[in-house]
């Protein structure tokens, strides 16, 4: 499915030196057993996902030995990981918990979650997408279930470039090229938004061009923010905002939207889950709008890098481990969790386990985009997304610094290389704040 995957993250994650910031205390579930029909074992469940509550109630619906009660929790940008990490400090932390595969080394290494490698074999493994389930394992063992992955791609106007002559780019030699005709057709118009006050926008942009932020040594994680093809992303992206050729309006703001319903921007450089959430601001737009692969460094070799993408975890005082991960994997895995889920909420998200995809395919609506067939363009995204990434245990300390300085850079009072240079830094103090090892630079 993939190009590469030799160098899995529990292999990198080695010794137990290293190993000081995976470990964590798993809750006991002596029996693991099923509940009755007269009895059955009831998960609590703990997500932000659109569709959680319609899911839940179709599992209740066809299942009697086991009853989920769900929650609906803020985003976990919104307070929804602080929620998670403050009920689990308190004991009362419900049984499963959705977390982005970027937070999920924090929480791991907090010892907040329960290691659940016993319930996923070899053969539940290989259900689902290799590069989701090397994100969920770490030092050796797994710690979640994936539910989807989210390779970027380029959402455009159609239209626009076809009236205006303007070739879709393939590459972001020719991304730079048509951003400056979509502005020369129309003074006004941005062929994309750099957003700053996301800073995975960008991590996916140094992802995608072969950037290792984080690995784990034998006995200390090595940190570097500013490797080459990070530098190499930063200087691009200070040069098309020093030019003007991309809008730095906030991610979903109001000057977002209004300039996607004015037609003052014509692209959007999102994740697959996007499709869904673009179709929803402007509908209007149907028909207008189609997909491409994300330009690349070079056109006969795609990669993508990954913005969110969500999973399944277990606290550590939970006692109902067997059911909460059957539970986990049927939202993953089974065709009436997926629509479910896209019928209430037309989620757009690619499903990680590859079987899935034909019945997401099926249940989303692809008339905003012309009927394009968007799941074989994310599942193409989604084999070149970039082998050798992996998830520090500080997300939020290098997102703090690096989303403090994209605000800054917008505004001119920094730069990128700054930006990224500034994300190092912080993150290398906080972890050894945290009291451990770290080595800087490649």
């Amino acid at each position: 499915m993939s190009r590469r995957w030799s160098r899995p993250v529990h292999a990198l994650v080695g010794a137990a030196t290293a190993l000081a910031v995976l470990t964590a205390c798993g809750g006991a579930d002596d029996s693991r057993a099923r509940g009755t029909a007269d009895d059955p074992v009831t998960v609590s469940f703990w997500a932000w996902t659109k569709g959680s509550q319609e899911v839940v109630d179709a599992f209740n619906a066809t299942h009697d030995t086991i009853r989920v009660e769900f929650e609906e929790i803020p985003s976990g940008g919104l307070g929804g990981y602080p929620k998670i990490a403050n009920a689990v400090k308190a004991g009362i932390a419900p049984d499963l918990l959705s977390i982005e595969y970027p937070q999920l080394s924090a929480f791991v290494s907090q010892g907040s979650l329960q290691d659940i490698s016993s319930y996923l074999t070899e053969d539940v493994r290989k259900k689902f997408l290799p590069q989701t389930i090397e994100m969920t394992t770490l030092g050796g063992k797994n710690w979640a279930v994936p539910f989807d992955a989210a390779p970027q791609v380029f959402y455009y106007r159609k239209d626009f470039f076809t009236e205006h002559s303007i070739e879709p780019p393939t590459t972001w030699d020719g991304f730079r090229d048509a951003a400056e005709r979509v502005k020369k057709a129309s003074p006004r118009t941005r062929i994309a938004t750099f957003f700053p006050d996301d800073p995975t926008f960008f991590q996916a942009m140094a992802w995608q061009a072969g950037a290792q932020w984080f690995r784990a040594g034998t006995d200390a994680w090595r940190i570097d923010t500013t490797d080459p093809a990070s530098e190499r992303t930063a200087d691009y992206w200070q040069g098309m905002i020093d030019d003007r050729l991309v809008s730095t309006a906030s991610s979903f703001s109001p000057e977002w939207t209004s300039s996607l319903k004015r037609g003052t921007t014509v692209g959007y450089l999102g994740a697959s889950w996007g499709a869904g959430v673009l179709a929803g601001i402007v509908p209007e737009q149907k028909g207008k709008w189609a997909a491409l692969p994300l330009p690349s460094p070079e056109a006969d070799r795609p990669a993508s890098g990954m913005i969110g993408g969500s999973t399944f975890a277990v606290s550590k005082g939970s006692t109902k481990t067997a059911a909460a991960v059957e539970f986990a994997l049927w939202m993953s895995t089974h065709e009436d969790a997926i629509n479910a889920r896209i019928g209430a909420s037309t989620s757009s998200a690619l499903p990680a386990a590859p079987a899935m995809v034909p019945i997401a395919k099926k249940a989303f609506d692809t008339g905003f985009y012309g009927g394009q067939d968007l799941y074989g363009l994310f599942e193409e995204a989604g084999r070149s997304i970039g082998p050798d990434w992996v998830w520090g245990p500080s997300p939020g300390a290098t997102n703090s610094a690096l989303g403090d300085e994209l605000g800054d850079v917008v505004g001119g009072g920094s730069t990128l290389p700054r930006a990224i240079r500034r994300a190092h830094e912080a993150t290398v103090a906080d972890l050894r704040k945290r009291g451990l090892r770290v080595e800087e630079g490649s």
